[in-house]
């Protein structure tokens, strides 16, 4: 109900790139870039030393052995195994899939915080160990087995995403350039896989930004959202699209709430509105609203049929 109640507000207020959506970030090409993103989603932060002595941590606390080869080629491994998904899901696949099956929600906490956490809520404590051999024995616990049930499902491009704003969207404290984060708001479920988990994070990127003015001349943003986190932990292009665009008209008019301020401006499918003269855009956070997927992907997902 929430949702039906906000939707034609959303529409109204915020001008949304939807066929110009922004490519998902490409994978981060330095030593540097690659140890910084694998330790921000490990610890929550870029941590500080000597290189080598970072890449011997993450080792450590990963699988408990040092690799030879250099620098590039230990990060790559490590890059690997986190976030490549091949004839095997990847780390944060399978650790998705286990807080999943525990809580029906996924975190964006990083993957030392989200281990923990598991752990004292299925044995009230945490164990020793490293993340690999854990998060084995998290899967053991939850799904009774080390193998998770994750297989391959074709998503096709256009599938509907429910997402809520984890950042507010206020026009007077934004500019071009900004990211406004936000989270999938329901399980998405394709072919009986569990593809996108409530609480998957993804961003968005502001586009453009024009203040109320005076004469009735309204604020103005333009974001696109332009990636969303899939349950085998990659970034699938997302935007909104026309299909977004149609559910959240059609719940504004199920819920009876007036859209005759709403006009769809040319070719790419801007979206705009008619307010009261020099109103300003303010969407708190929370505020719910749909996305979807760009193309045809290929994703992990976990079998199930209970996903709500």
């Amino acid at each position: 109900m929430r949702f039906r109640k906000v939707c034609s507000m959303f529409l109204s207020a915020v001008m949304l790139a939807s066929s110009m959506s922004m490519a998902a970030a490409a994978t981060p090409a330095t030593v540097q870039d690659k140890l910084a993103m694998i330790e921000k989603d490990t610890y929550g932060v870029e941590q500080t030393g000597a290189i080598t002595e970072r890449i011997n941590k993450l080792e450590r606390d990963y699988n408990g052995a040092h690799r030879s080869g250099s620098m590039m080629a230990r990060v790559d491994a490590i890059y690997h195994d986190l976030y490549t998904n091949g004839s095997s899901p990847s780390t944060l696949a399978e650790l998705n899939a286990i807080e999943w099956n525990i809580d029906h929600e996924v975190s964006m906490n990083p993957v030392e915080k989200r281990v923990a956490d598991m752990e004292m809520s299925i044995n009230g404590k945490t164990s020793e160990g490293t993340y690999d051999q854990r998060i084995k024995s998290l899967a053991k616990l939850s799904f009774g087995s080390e193998t998770l049930p994750v297989e391959q499902v074709n998503v096709p491009a256009n599938t509907l995403i429910k997402v809520a704003l984890v950042d507010p969207v206020n026009a007077k404290n934004l500019k071009a350039g900004d990211i406004v984060r936000f989270k999938v708001a329901q399980d998405v479920i394709v072919s009986d896989h569990l593809v996108f988990a409530k609480g998957a994070p993804g961003e968005g990127k502001v586009q453009k930004v024009e203040q109320a003015k005076n004469f009735g001349r309204n604020a103005e943003v333009k974001i696109d959202f332009y990636k969303t986190k899939a349950i085998e932990g990659t970034d699938v292009e997302t935007l909104l699209g026309a299909e977004a665009e149609k559910e959240m008209k059609n719940l504004a008019m199920a819920a009876g709430a007036s859209l005759a301020g709403m006009v769809i401006l040319g070719p790419i499918g801007i979206i705009g509105g008619a307010f009261v003269k020099g109103k300003n855009i303010d969407l708190p956070e929370g505020t719910e609203f749909y996305i979807q997927t760009k193309a045809d992907t290929l994703l992990y997902g976990v079998a199930t049929t209970t996903a709500e």
